[in-house]
């Protein structure tokens, strides 16, 4: 089988959350590349078409449509999912990309940091997803199953909260949304993955990778020694939309250069070197 059998996504029709910047833009650009229609939606309608234009502009094999969505209330879930109806009677992969996050030290964390945060990160997500799953259970075949993919963070898998308190729980609650989803979507031919990325240029991350200096020491405190790139996340989702990941569901990728698996010094190695 060949490399265009196992991922290309021709004919296929994406929607991101969050698309415009960051994670949600490289992970466009990956299915624009495979071939995918693939819908941004951002809280800045201007922004999304902005960047929906620039990315028709890179020569893919596939295109890309901006508009105005926000996730962050019940009346904003259902106006995206009317818009998207409006605009396509098919829906084979949707990215759940949009998230919050709110950082404070223990002692000053605010009761309202948890729910701006849950509301996008968490409610957001399922109400959106659950939404759309008539067409995506529509557009859904035994041999091509649709695609959901959140995306969650390492951070809900470590604890490396740094202040972020709200966002760690509600990614962890991310992968544990993921994993109830994929069980009871089964069925239905939608499988479920997310992806728990650790460090990546984004605005959500600005204060520590917008220039080249400070992302390199960023870099060193992860395993494989550099913050993520673009090709980490499009290549993600170019396996899991295509029909190469087609069998996987339930899973949580760790889309984090290692960081996941990062742990304290040998709890025996005194009593060994001695």
């Amino acid at each position: 089988m060949t490399p265009h059998q196992l991922f290309s996504l021709d004919g296929k029709v994406a929607l991101i959350t969050g698309g415009a910047t960051g994670i949600g833009r490289m992970a466009a650009t990956g299915l624009m590349q495979a071939g995918a229609h693939v819908f941004i939606a951002s809280r800045k309608q201007g922004a999304c078409e902005i960047v929906a234009a620039e990315l028709n502009q890179m020569g893919s094999p596939g295109k890309a449509t901006g508009f105005v969505g926000d996730v962050g209330s019940a009346a904003g879930v259902e106006a995206l999912s009317e818009e998207i109806a409006k605009r396509t009677d098919t829906l084979n992969i949707l990215m759940n990309n949009a998230g919050l996050t709110w950082g404070a030290e223990l002692g000053k964390f605010p009761f309202e940091a948890w729910e701006k945060v849950q509301s996008v990160n968490n409610a957001g997500l399922f109400h959106l997803t659950q939404s759309l799953l008539p067409m995506l259970i529509k557009s859904a075949t035994l041999d091509d199953p649709s695609r959901v993919v959140n995306v969650g963070s390492v951070m809900g898998d470590a604890p490396l909260g740094d202040g972020a308190y709200s966002y760690a729980a509600s990614k962890a609650a991310v992968h544990q949304i993921t994993k109830i989803m994929a069980k009871e979507l089964a069925e239905k031919h939608v499988t479920v993955n997310a992806l728990a990325p650790g460090p990546f240029v984004s605005r959500m991350t600005a204060f520590a990778t917008a220039d080249e200096d400070t992302r390199d020491k960023v870099g060193q405190d992860v395993p494989l020694g550099r913050v993520g790139r673009d090709e980490d996340i499009a290549g993600c989702m170019q396996f899991l939309c295509g029909r190469g990941g087609s069998y996987l569901t339930g899973a949580i990728l760790p889309v984090s250069g290692g960081i996941q698996v990062m742990s304290g010094p040998h709890l025996f190695r005194a009593a060994l070197e001695g």
